[in-house]
């Protein structure tokens, strides 16, 4: 119904193609997940998918990313795979 509600309103496309992405993998997640992984509850999407599905629509604006060296990556804190942001940020 959410799908319906996006594609019949002034939202622009590409919203609309962010929000179905990321609602597939979603959809994904829970079909392929062991039983009894999740529960009936509201779960927050991880960052990594948040960020890969970014990363998909990233061509829309000619816009590439490179990989982080092992430095940059030591000095940010971060892994060179991602997530890229803490998990209080919301995006």
């Amino acid at each position: 119904g959410r799908l319906v509600n996006l594609s019949c309103s002034s939202v622009p496309s590409f919203v609309v193609s962010i929000t179905a992405t990321t609602q597939a993998l979603a959809l994904i997640e829970l079909f392929n997940a062991p039983g009894g992984r999740y529960k009936q509850d509201v779960y927050l999407l991880p960052k990594k998918m948040d960020e890969y599905v970014a990363s998909l629509h990233l061509s829309t604006f000619d816009a590439h990313l490179t990989e982080l060296t092992e430095e940059q990556a030591k000095y940010l804190g971060l892994n060179k795979a991602g997530p890229f942001k803490p998990n209080y940020y919301r995006y």
